[in-house]
């Protein structure tokens, strides 16, 4: 079980083992930042390496949190990793989620979450102690998928690495591993449903983590589960070790008409930098990392890297996973981002 320093015991609400808790001289710092992505204002954290000095130019990380998460939890976990290694990082709250502004909430469209990858690339470049030539991008899990599709797109972004990458296209649209292909239909008639219900102001939610539940509710409904697998684990995370007010889970379902539309494997030929993509080996989530991953035809020293032992949420926060992984981000943007 993950021991969480929780919310209210850490003043930037980060609910990660090991956080920084306040800004210390020579070690690393972190700055509450708000920019504006097509006049949505964004929430974010700004990580300064140790010992940062704002006359040298630094290489930079962006970091994308997963579906239904927040920049307090994993995000922040590797903003933190990577500002410890020298980087300048920034890890921000999707536009309509979080603290970041947009309505309604919890709206989950494919193209804000790649502009918000893009969004962060700019505010960093805005920074007069990064070098844009030494820019890359890291996403987690759903923000993984966007970040692939960002960096299909946007050549600024000099390396790409994906953890744990959920391709949210294809699972809202065939069901998780592909099971639910049948339903495909039913799901874009809900949808518009929803989108008419929306235009009357009234907003339909729906996700994995029940609303409002216990923890001994949410237990049980981890209980019906298999050990070891997305949902079980997204639960156990989301809903009590790593638990956070702004990571609900949800999104609204007039969603599916546009997240149904998207796939990031469809372009994944236009990927053209270096390109590392990380999964837990024992991970169920794993099929849509390698089927991506084959289609990166054009990607500049490519490589798979497998978490022996990790599942898709462990590698959120299990100590040697997280140790492992950092230490493989380190070689990748090390060589990358020179």
């Amino acid at each position: 079980m993950a021991c969480s320093t929780g919310e209210n015991a850490n003043k930037f609400g980060l609910v990660y083992q090991g956080a920084v808790k306040e800004n210390v001289k020579g070690k690393v710092n972190i700055k509450p930042v708000k920019y504006e992505v097509n006049g949505i204002q964004v929430a974010a954290n700004l990580y300064l390496p140790a010992n940062f000095d704002e006359k040298k130019k630094y290489a930079a990380v962006t970091v994308a949190h997963p579906n239904g998460g927040s920049k307090e939890q994993v995000a922040g976990l590797y903003a933190q990793k990577l500002a410890e290694l020298g980087y300048v990082t920034v890890a921000a709250d999707a536009r309509y989620q979080g603290e970041s502004g947009g309505t309604p909430r919890l709206r989950d469209y494919p193209e804000n979450r790649i502009e918000d990858v893009s969004g962060m690339v700019d505010y960093l470049t805005t920074l007069p102690y990064v070098d844009a030539n030494r820019v890359g991008s890291l996403g987690i899990c759903g923000g993984g998928g966007y970040t692939l599709a960002a960096a299909q797109q946007d050549k600024r972004i000099k390396a790409v690495a994906a953890l744990s990458m959920f391709n949210s296209g294809r699972v809202r649209r065939n069901g998780y591993q592909d099971k639910d292909v049948a339903g495909m239909q039913g799901r874009l008639e809900r949808a518009a449903t929803a989108h008419n219900k929306e235009l009357k102001g009234e907003i339909q939610y729906e996700g994995f983590l029940p609303p409002g539940a216990t923890d001994d509710e949410l237990r049980a409904q981890m209980e019906k589960l298999p050990v070891n697998t997305l949902y079980r684990d997204g639960i156990e995370y989301y809903g009590l070790t790593h638990k956070h007010k702004n990571a609900t889970g949800s999104y609204t379902t007039e969603s599916f008409m546009k997240l149904m539309a998207f796939d990031v494997e469809d372009r994944m030929d236009m990927l053209t930098q270096p390109l590392l993509m990380l999964a837990g080996s024992e991970a169920d989530s794993k099929y849509m990392t390698d089927d991506a991953f084959k289609k990166a035809v054009n990607a500049k020293k490519k490589e798979l890297y497998l978490v022996k032992g990790a599942s898709h949420i462990r590698t959120y926060w299990v100590p040697e996973y997280v140790k492992d992984i950092t230490a493989k981000l380190k070689q990748f943007f090390g060589e990358n981002l020179k």
